[in-house]
């Protein structure tokens, strides 16, 4: 079978064996493509190889079966070196129906290994699939390695035993797969009888119906006298470094990593959400959290979830909300709310494609320009963006960190590639992190009134730009706080030009003196002849296309952004050294426009929204064709 080209300059991908392999699984949306996938990367993860998944799957909910548009896919890149992206090419297609093979078919690799449920490719299928004729008997597949078998007759013979009727035992056919691509790449089924059996616990029969397809799919590759492309592969772990490793996907990251700011910022955490894909993930991981002081709410519109949150903050909360971009919108407003009272919130956006409702399912980097200018009037917010699925968790911690140092709500980027992808993550001593514990006002911070009694002052600032913040019910500290323009120190409603003036002053000023870190460079040197600069989610690709470019001798440097407003201090300097700056995104070109803004570069685009992710021979290609 054909193999991954290694993702690291220093790594030959000439070696006899492969020391990295992408599959991927795909198959009509109730063919639990995605369930198989997440146990296959469980057991990847357990037999100590590094990985990074990519679940693809249909907007619809149950779109109809057998249809193109209802393919869902699931691929994984694991292998025994460092592995930044679920691939470009899949090595090995398991195409569970004719719509799956050919929606997919474009992306495999020449020479790769194509798994196929012959049991599946009726004249029916093949009508909704659009083919005349079916690809088994003609030449369409006479470049790839083509396994084929009757996956359903397989898997019902296998869970005969109990007494399953055919739409009952063919739901099984997943594990019967799954046990395949087990024994192919040489993994341990115990831990998934294990989940199996938890899983239907109140149902045992079944599981034994699972686990029976499982092992019947992996007898089937051990015992069967197949010529050609079925092999079996054994990948070594990665070396990594002694610790404590998990997998985990973004949403789950991000959820860990906002209890964790709480807890360092010595705070209960209120979350308000609504469900919307793909972020809804993160209310269901919180929910779970309970006993770590998290009140989580599911309220009956977006709008409410962000007011029940910014109403946390006012009573000393951290206050938390989070969406995608549609309901992102219709929390604008109160984000205004939030950044005329002062207060503390997070706001996470995972990113899907747009506008509107748009690709509810597929990714997309195109709410950059509304994460920094997407309110009405001037209403200056710091926004951080997660490059990985485990960096989401740093990422969490920052957001709140800044919210409760600087009383100004925050708005963390992911999109729908980090939320729903999974990878290995060394969970971090708690200790190594440095708290920030929230200030509460707890006495008068003015000067003497006429009485002689001090006075409050509840916008009056600290040396980072923060007003005091005050928990309702402190003795003698009753205060009130709103939408209208407040009055500098007192708070008290003033339209007067000069103090609208000053306080939007204070407002950007305050924004603009956040506290971030020097930007670092991922790869290369500071200064040279290309500088790509990246965002978010394409880390990935980029870093991988670096470094393969950098490998045959060409003058490029990846730099890639976390703080995006304010962005870091030496970030102007640092590109003006290169001779030429590339920005690659998935949007129209929002964060090359910022970068021009702020710093006068001649950023160039390179743009893609079909709502997939960059590929390391698109980026490989753009460095080329810059450097020529």
């Amino acid at each position: 079978m054909a193999t991954q080209a290694a993702d690291t300059p220093d790594q030959s991908a000439q070696n006899d064996a492969p020391d990295a392999v992408v599959v991927r699984f795909a198959g009509d949306s109730g063919d639990g493509m995605q369930l198989t996938g997440g146990q296959f990367t469980l057991s990847t993860a357990l037999a100590g190889n590094d990985l990074a998944t990519f679940p693809d799957f249909p907007a619809e909910i149950r779109a109809p079966q057998g249809t193109l548009f209802g393919v869902s896919a699931f691929q994984i890149n694991f292998g025994s070196r460092s592995i930044n992206t679920a691939g470009d090419a899949p090595d090995v297609l398991v195409a569970m129906n004719p719509a799956a093979l050919k929606v997919n078919l474009d992306a495999l690799k020449p020479g790769g290994l194509i798994i196929i449920d012959t049991g599946e490719f009726t004249k029916r299928n093949l009508d909704k699939a659009k083919y005349d004729v079916s690809p088994l008997e003609d030449d369409s597949l006479a470049k790839y390695d083509v396994l084929a078998f009757d996956i359903s007759e397989l898997t019902i013979e296998a869970v005969k035993p109990f007494g399953l009727g055919n739409k009952d035992a063919l739901r099984s056919k997943n594990m019967w797969t799954l046990g395949l691509a087990l024994w192919m790449f040489d993994r341990e089924r115990a831990p998934i009888e294990d989940w199996l059996k938890a899983k239907f616990k109140s149902k045992p029969e079944i599981a034994d119906a699972n686990i029976a397809a499982l092992n019947a799919g992996h007898a089937y590759g051990e015992t069967a006298e197949l010529s050609g492309p079925l092999k079996q592969l054994t990948m070594p772990p990665v070396p990594s470094e002694p610790g404590l490793y998990r997998t985990i996907t973004g949403a789950e990251a991000v959820s860990l990593g906002l209890v964790a700011g709480a807890q360092l910022a010595e705070l209960p955490m209120f979350f308000g959400g609504y469900p919307i894909t793909p972020a809804s993930a993160i209310l269901h991981h919180l929910v779970r959290l309970k006993e770590y002081d998290v009140t989580t709410f599911q309220a009956e519109d977006e709008i409410a979830a962000i007011c029940a949150a910014i109403g946390a903050s006012y009573a000393g909360s951290l206050g938390v909300t989070s969406s995608s971009g549609p309901g992102i919108a219709l929390k604008g407003e109160a984000m205004g709310l939030a950044i005329m009272t002062e207060l503390p919130l997070v706001i996470v956006n995972s990113q899907r494609g747009g506008p509107s409702t748009g690709l509810p399912t597929k990714t997309e980097q195109s709410d950059l320009y509304q994460a920094v200018y997407g309110r009405n009037g001037d209403a200056p917010m710091p926004v951080i963006a997660a490059r990985s699925p485990g960096d989401a968790f740093e990422v969490a911690i920052e957001a709140c960190r800044i919210a409760v140092e600087y009383m100004t709500p925050v708005m963390l980027l992911t999109d729908g590639y980090i939320a729903n992808a999974a990878e290995p993550w060394a969970v971090p001593d708690p200790a190594s992190y440095e708290p920030f514990p929230a200030k509460f006002l707890e006495e008068k911070n003015g000067p003497a009134n006429d009485d002689g009694e001090a006075s409050l002052l509840p916008y009056k600032r600290d040396e980072k730009g923060a007003r005091p913040w005050i928990k309702p019910g402190t003795p003698e500290l009753m205060h009130r706080i709103g939408g209208i323009e407040k009055a500098i120190d007192t708070g008290h409603i003033d339209y007067a030009p000069e103090n609208h003036q000053a306080m939007t002053d204070a407002r950007i000023g305050k924004v603009a003196g956040v506290s971030v870190p020097d930007q670092d460079i991922a790869a290369g040197e500071a200064g040279g002849k290309l500088a790509v600069v990246g965002w978010g989610s394409t880390y990935g690709p980029i870093h991988q296309a670096v470094n393969r470019s950098r490998a045959k001798g060409m003058d490029v440097s990846h730099i890639h952004v976390r703080h995006i407003c304010p962005m870091p201090a030496n970030l102007g300097e640092l590109l003006k050294g290169y001779d030429k700056v590339l920005v690659p995104e998935m949007n129209t070109g929002q964060f090359k426009t910022i970068l021009r803004d702020q710093f006068l570069v001649d950023a160039q685009p390179l743009n893609k929204t079909s709502g997939q992710p960059f590929t390391i021979a698109e980026l490989e290609a753009a460095i080329e064709g810059a450097l020529s």
